[in-house]
């Protein structure tokens, strides 16, 4: 079967390859669009094998919110280089993943693979495939986190840091409000800028209590502080400590007069933060 020009043309248009490929394809299948874009993803399997050794060290972090099902999750895709970071493709690719992965509710990254990628009835490697055949980077979806409720959330950097923050809200209804609005941005603001590790003091680890406590202790011996009052110097820099590191109890950004927690019951006095997730960008 002949093609021609157009067909080629055609069959980049559809696959984002570029043309000599695309006519390598065309003359594989023997013309057969159809074929020819078998052949290319085929190719594109075996392609994204080589560049999966490729170290994927830029990308995204993404925050989603579905308000109608009131689900949310923060996702990590990364990619070679910032500039494919940038490329519309990949965008949509990411929010595609997000929305698959509150659609099917997966358990881990590997399960999500397998899932059928939002709108298509092809799975997330499948697709995922398709776009490093078009794009020529390796990517891959690295992390993510869900969130049921209430949920606002915040994106820094174009991508760089991407946080979600769960709600319990006496009247949901106030939840559609621009005030509401406002205030969820604040406090997924103030999580993305001063990092907070835990929401209060019982959600901060065991082992990283355990270890500050020790650091406070050794600088007080340090200081030359009386032995018997070394823990209760410490157990006082571990107030201080807290107030750093757990988003409720930290100064408001915004009035430093505040804490978040004050300030959330200054809003509304049946308003609480149930959870938070921040994702940096390649973190860890």
């Amino acid at each position: 079967m002949a093609f021609t020009a157009q067909d080629v043309k055609a069959l980049r248009e559809k696959t984002g390859v570029g043309m000599m490929e695309c006519k390598k394809a065309l003359v594989e299948a023997d013309g057969d669009m159809d074929k020819a874009v078998d052949f290319l993803r085929e190719r594109g399997l075996a392609a994204a094998a080589k560049k999966a050794t490729r170290i994927a060290a830029e990308g995204v972090v993404l925050p989603y919110y579905d308000a109608e099902a009131k689900k949310g999750v923060v996702v990590e895709v990364n990619s070679e280089t910032d500039f494919v970071a940038k490329n519309e493709k990949f965008m949509s690719f990411v929010e595609g993943v997000a929305k698959t992965i509150l659609a099917t509710n997966p358990a881990d990254v590997e399960a999500l693979k397998e899932e059928k990628f939002d709108g298509t009835d092809r799975t997330v490697t499948e697709t995922l495939n398709d776009l490093v055949l078009s794009i020529g980077e390796n990517m891959k979806v690295r992390r993510f986190e869900r969130m049921d409720g209430i949920v606002s959330t915040y994106i820094h950097g174009g991508g760089s840091v991407g946080v979600m923050v769960g709600f319990d809200v006496a009247d949901e209804s106030k939840a559609a409000t621009a005030e509401f609005d406002a205030m969820g941005k604040n406090v997924a603001m103030q999580a993305a800028a001063m990092a907070p590790i835990a929401l209060n003091e019982d959600g901060v680890p065991q082992e990283v209590k355990d270890h500050e406590f020790k650091l406070a202790a050794e600088k007080a011996r340090e200081e030359g502080k009386p032995e018997n009052m070394i823990e209760r110097i410490a157990s006082g820099r571990m107030t201080k400590f807290y107030k750093e590191v757990c988003l409720l109890d930290q100064a408001y950004i915004d009035d430093n007069k505040l804490t978040v927690a004050q300030y959330l019951q200054k809003v509304d006095k049946d308003l609480t933060v149930t959870d938070f997730k921040r994702f940096t960008l390649r973190s860890e």
